[in-house]
């Protein structure tokens, strides 16, 4: 039986991972719960899955909270030391870090330094830190286990291969809802038409930045540490099927791929119990289903999210925290209809722009420069 903490648990990669959860209730159970905001939904996480702790981010949230579920034996923690100490709990093997934002850096790195295994479904722990956070992992002796569909998939097609036999990494993406159009047709769309992904069913933010092409390029930053390869060996495919969730070739020109269906359960279920495989009831991939499987270059010109994480890794250091943080704040003023589509990319070249690159910034500075980056973004909006 492993005891797992969730962070981001009412979020979609949380609430997926509870449905595994609860369709396999001899292997795995809740310790700890944490969540943001969503008082209502965790309290009904709490009283279904019956966690010993649970931690809301909001320290306001938390007391109301408090207050709910004052008639069960749960202990419920507030703020950002809150999920930090969530995570160092003795019981927890293995924390699923699927809250979104920055806010989870911290609380990762605990987990670490605790002992605890990782399942990673918050990019911007590697995004913004990898230079930290791969070297604790190494020390501490613990798993980082990728949940995002396509670092789970370069994960399983490296199985049992030597790392200097890669000759790259072939990150595949759907090309969002907006694929093909060109800059003149994205002046006016709206975020309800970029929150209808053709193939994957997420969170609103990480929809965005599907349709933007920044999560593609969050991903090759991931890759880069995750898998300790360059950028110039990560290239970006766009297959618009989403059956091969990534690839890798090798130096003698063999390319292994991982396919399955688009569904985040298969990549949220093998970390969980990696390295056993456990069934998925939805089953595998009809091949006679498919006339064809396609692929195409990105067009990055067009959908600059990618080109500017290029030149966000590029440059290094404090850069791609500041491309991550740019992008969470005009993303949700996008999300607010407060800025066009065709602004997120200008709004993050501008924040790099002015941005004075820190050559391995201590999490203090991470931090600092997340600030700093939100403030120029509103700004600029005078």
């Amino acid at each position: 039986m492993k005891k797992i903490a969730i962070l981001g648990s009412t979020g979609s990669i949380g609430t997926q991972t509870l449905e595994i959860v609860r369709s396999h209730p001899d292997d795995l159970t809740v310790t700890a719960l944490a969540a943001n905001t969503n008082i209502e939904q965790m309290e009904a996480q709490i009283r279904e899955f019956a966690p010993a702790y649970a931690a809301m981010a909001d320290e306001n949230a938390a007391r109301i909270l408090q207050q709910k579920v004052a008639d069960l034996p749960v202990k419920v923690y507030g703020g950002i030391e809150g999920l930090i100490e969530l995570t160092q709990i003795p019981q927890v093997e293995m924390v699923v870090t699927a809250i979104v934002g920055m806010i989870g850096l911290r609380p990762t790195i605990a987990a670490i330094q605790a002992g605890k295994d990782i399942a990673l479904a918050n990019k911007e722990t590697l995004v913004t830190a990898g230079h930290i956070i791969m070297p604790l992992v190494k020390k501490h002796g613990v798993r980082l286990l990728p949940v995002d569909s396509e670092h789970s998939a370069i994960f399983q097609s490296l199985g049992g291969e030597k790392r200097e036999d890669v000759a790259k990494i072939i990150l595949t993406a759907s090309g969002g809802p907006f694929r093909g159009m060109k800059t003149a047709e994205l002046q006016k769309v709206t975020a309800s038409a970029a929150l209808c992904h053709p193939t994957w069913k997420m969170g609103a933010k990480i929809t965005i930045d599907s349709a933007t092409l920044v999560n593609k390029g969050l991903e090759v930053i991931e890759a880069r540490w995750l898998f300790d390869i360059e950028a110039s060996q990560i290239e970006v495919v766009v297959h618009p099927q989403s059956i091969i969730h990534s690839m890798v070739e090798f130096v003698d020109g063999a390319v292994i791929a991982q396919l399955g269906l688009p569904d985040m359960k298969l990549p949220i279920k093998y970390a969980l119990f990696y390295p056993k495989r456990k069934a998925l009831p939805m089953g595998g991939v009809d091949f006679a289903a498919w006339s064809a499987l396609t692929f195409m270059p990105p067009d990055a010109v067009t959908f600059r999210g990618l080109s500017l994480a290029y030149e966000a890794l590029a440059a290094g250091g404090s850069m791609p925290t500041v491309f991550n943080a740019a992008n969470e704040k005009v993303v949700s003023l996008f999300l607010s209809d407060k800025i066009g589509f065709l602004q997120i990319y200008d709004m993050i070249a501008g924040a790099m722009a002015c941005h004075r690159v820190i050559e391995s910034p201590t999490i203090e500075e991470i931090l600092e420069t997340e600030v700093m980056t939100h403030q120029y973004v509103m700004r600029s909006m005078r």
